[in-house]
Formats: structure tokens, sequence, C-alpha cells
């Protein structure tokens, strides 16, 4: 009875450490199969020592081309997002109304004061009458204007357009730094989607792992180290799982409210990114920045209408006229008619004009001292983007082509070195950290090259991707 029973135990062992061959078998069909998207984006060259192994994976995993629609148009999803942002966002709507509110000066600016209508008597008061037969008492009826010195309504107007063309492109600076907001936001949620996606196969990969680390435990062929490190990693995987999920929603409430819809409407995954060329110098960007950054266009609008303010400073020197017509009526006596024309002199120039001069003045050059800070700040702003830009392209490459493949192909050496039991569960454990470290790192890279290139968009003026 007792050979019968360890026969039965051995064949049991034996049934259970196949089960645990099969499993890890299956383990590395799926690394090989399910591997990094990033590896597919771009496979590496096979090294002399995995060849075989590299020519699997490469087998598995082709490079998916851009389609037509994507090289021609960009995304179609952003571009989408994009077009309800400028048409709804209230930032937007106000900047619009502010131009049209700076327009309608313009006109006022120009324009005449409004001419002056009298009606008056002289005569008695008690009764209120005409006095008969006196020829001073009559009824009189008059009209004044107000006329400026020849040019300060031009320059008022120059001043007021000048201001109204700043606003302009105030607006126009703002409207596209929405559109960079959106593509911001929309890249951000590219990526924990994409985090999302990889955490979620990991966590499949490292159930398998726990399970087969029971298994071998369970037939004496492991430790429970094993097993407990596996859970710990499970429930690390299950908190950024959750941290990710709590980004997403931030990030999708962010983008409906640059859409000006409620936090909670769906958005939907966005589309697959590929990494872009982009053919830009930085001495490009900041040869068009100069020529096209609204910031700096409103700026010198304003440095215009400073050097107009100076003018008409100087202009409120001279003296502005009133011209005035008066009709009078006399009872049984003939009607008259009375003309007048009127100066006003500047004699408070030093308490009046003079100190205006100075504040048109001093505007003026404030003006030009904002444009040399704007410059200034822009082209530190773009040096900053450039390298975020570059930077991020060359660790997209780097991972894509280098640091990713190699920590697949760690870990299928890892899988099948645990098969045999030339390599223990906690490096195991750790080329699986690694890969999936690795993945995050690329998502992430690739939506911070498409950020920084929206980033520089506002400030270049023009757009450098669609």
């Amino acid at each position: 009875m007792k050979a019968t029973w360890r026969r039965v135990a051995r064949k049991e062992k034996v049934v259970k450490a196949k089960r645990i061959q099969l499993a890890v078998a299956y383990l590395l069909t799926a690394v090989l199969a399910g591997g990094s998207v990033a590896l597919a984006q771009q496979p590496s060259a096979p090294t002399s020592g995995n060849a075989e192994s590299a020519a699997r994976l490469e087998r598995n995993q082709q490079p998916v081309p851009p389609s037509a629609s994507d090289v021609s148009a960009g995304i179609p999803a952003l571009q989408q997002l994009i077009e309800q942002a400028l048409e709804h966002n209230p930032e937007i709507k106000a900047m619009q109304r502010r131009f049209d509110m700076m327009r309608a000066r313009i006109p006022q600016a120009k324009a005449l004061d409004e001419p002056m209508l009298s009606v008056g008597y002289m005569g008695n008061i008690t009764p209120f009458q005409v006095q008969k037969g006196d020829p001073s008492s009559g009824r009189t009826i008059s009209i004044s204007q107000d006329l400026p010195f020849p040019g300060k309504r031009s320059l008022r107007g120059k001043v007021a357009s000048s201001d109204a063309d700043a606003e302009w492109w105030a607006f126009e600076q703002t409207r596209r730094n929405v559109v960079a907001e959106v593509k911001d936001a929309y890249f951000d949620l590219y990526y924990i989607t994409k985090a999302l996606g990889v955490v979620t196969k990991t966590k499949t990969l490292l159930d398998q792992f726990t399970k087969i680390a029971e298994a071998r435990y369970s037939v004496g062929k492991g430790i429970q180290q094993d097993v407990l490190k596996a859970q710990v990693e499970f429930s690390k995987l299950i908190e950024q799982q959750t941290m990710l999920e709590q980004r997403k929603q931030i990030a999708e409430a962010r983008l409906n409210s640059l859409l000006y819809r409620e936090p909670e409407s769906p958005v939907g995954d966005p589309q697959e990114l590929k990494p872009r060329d982009f053919p830009y110098s930085l001495g490009q960007l900041n040869e068009n920045a100069v020529t096209n950054y609204p910031d700096l266009k409103a700026q010198r609008r304003k440095i215009e209408g400073a050097q107009s303010a100076i003018q008409l400073a100087k202009k409120e020197f001279y003296p502005d006229f009133s011209v005035s017509l008066t009709y009078i009526n006399r009872p049984a006596m003939p009607e008259m008619y009375g003309v007048s024309v009127g100066i006003k002199l500047p004699v408070y120039y030093a308490q009046k004009q003079r100190p205006a001069l100075t504040e048109a003045t001093a505007s003026f050059e404030a003006e030009k001292r904002s444009l040399e800070n704007t410059t200034t700040v822009l082209m530190f702003k773009i040096r900053d983007k450039y390298l975020a830009e570059t930077t991020a392209k060359r660790l997209v490459s780097l991972y894509s082509t280098t640091i990713v493949p190699q920590s697949s192909l760690s870990l299928e050496s890892a899988i099948a070195g645990y098969e045999v039991g030339k390599v223990d569960f906690l490096t195991l454990l750790d080329n699986l950290v690694t890969l999936l470290n690795y993945e995050l790192s690329y998502y992430e890279q690739l939506s911070n090259e498409e950020k920084a290139v929206a980033g520089l968009e506002p400030l270049v003026g023009v757009t450098l991707r669609p």
C-alpha cells in the first residue's frame, strides 16, 4: 500500500510539474506574441546571441505603416476636438467680443463732439414774458459746435485703430493657446490610455507568474517568498492602475472644459500615435516667431498707437475752436441773427498738456521695453520647447529600437531560464517590471514629443503639425 501511495504521489508531482512547464511555455508565447507595442513601431536588429528569438519576435510584431489620412490630415479625432474648441470655448468668445468692443471705439474717436442746442429768452421774470418795445428783449435759439485743431481727430482714430489691432492679435493668440491646450490634453490622455493598457497586460502576465509560483511552491520546487513577492507586485500594479484611472478622468475633464462641455461627457480613447518627423531647426522656429508670434504683433501695434499718442499730445498744445449760430426773435421788432467763433486758450499747459506729453512719451518707452522683454522671453520659451521635443524624440527612438526590444528579449530569456530552473523567480519579476517601466517611458516620451510641438505652435504663430 505504501509503495502504491508513493507511486501515485510521484505521478501527481509529475503531472503538476508538466502543468507548470505548460504554463511557463504559455507565458513565453504570450510575451512573444503580445510584447510591447513600442517594439512594433520600430523592430530592432537581432543580436547574434538571440537571433532565433528576435526572428520570432519580428514575425509576430510587424510595423504598421501610417494611413494616408494620418499623413495628409493629421489626427482626425484631434482635428474634430480642435474645431469644437474654436467654436465653443468661452475664452475665445470673450476675446472676440473684446476685439469687437475695441473696434467699435474707432469711429467714436474720430467723431466730432455733439453740437449744443440752446433755447432762451430775455425779458421779465414775473410775469414770464418778453418786454415789448425793448430791443434787447427777445427769444433766442442757438446751436454751437466744438471743432478740434486740425489733425487731432485723425490721430485719435489712429490710436484707437492701433488698440483694436493689438486686441485682434491678442484674440489670435488666445485661439492658438486654446488649440495648444487641446492638443496637450489630448496627448496627455493618449499616454494615460496607453499606460493603462500596458499595466493591464502586465497584470495578466503577473497573474500567471503568481499561479506558477504557487504551483511550484505546492510541489516543493519553489519558496513562499516567491509567492509573496508576486502578490506584492500584483498589488502595486493595482495601485498604479487606480492612479492612472484617476488621471484619465482628470484629463478627460480638462479636455471637456476646453470644449465647454460637461466634465463627464464621453471623450473616447485617442487614436494610435506613431513617431512623426519634425523638420524645423531652432533658427527657423525663431524666424517664424519674430514674424508671426501674435503677442509680438500686438506689441508692435501698441507701439504704433503710443507713437500716435505722442503726436496727439503735441497737438494738444494747439487751441481748439467753437462756432455758434444764434437766432433772436423780438416781438414787434425785426428778427436778429448772430454768429460767433471761440478759441480755447491752452493757458494751463504746464499742468495739463505738458504732463500729458510726458505720460505719452513714458508709455511709448514702456511699450518698447515690453516688446524687448516679450522677444527675449519668447526666444527662451522656443528653445525650451525645442529642446524638449528633440530630447523626447531621441528617447522615443532609443526606447523603440534598443531598450524595449532588449528588455523584451531579456524577459523572454528569463522565462525560458525559469522553466528549466536556471533563473530564480525574483529575476523573472525584475525583468517583467523593467519591461513595464520602459514601455511606460516610451509612451510618455512619445506623448511629450507631441506636446512639445503643440507648445511651440502658439509661440511661432504657425501650425507645425496638423
